[in-house]
């Protein structure tokens, strides 16, 4: 059951709210792992799946996303980076094994 922020009467409904939508986070990150294996699958060489073009074009949009939502662009383009060198890393190393 989700509440709004505003409803929360306790400390430990607003930490009950958030570690479930902390949980939705991680299972669409997972999600999204499993699209960037299948671009792996499409892509031809080690330049190609670091697409530094792509990369910054993403970076640009989440910040912009992240301004209209009233968040901090830093943040938000430090999280990416960080999530996109962990799904480069990883798409990298699929390419390598041919996995």
């Amino acid at each position: 059951m989700s509440l709004p922020p505003d409803d929360c009467t306790s400390l430990d409904e607003v930490r009950r709210e958030i570690d479930a939508i902390d949980r939705e986070i991680v299972a669409l990150l997972a999600r999204r792992a499993g699209y960037v294996d299948a671009a792996a699958r499409f892509k031809t060489s080690e330049q190609h799946v670091a697409a530094p073009d792509r990369q910054a074009a993403l970076l640009r949009a989440r910040r912009e996303w992240a301004a209209a939502d009233g968040l901090d662009p830093d943040v938000i383009e430090d999280v990416y980076r960080r999530l996109v060198a962990y799904f480069i890393r990883r798409e990298l190393e699929r390419h390598r094994t041919g996995a």
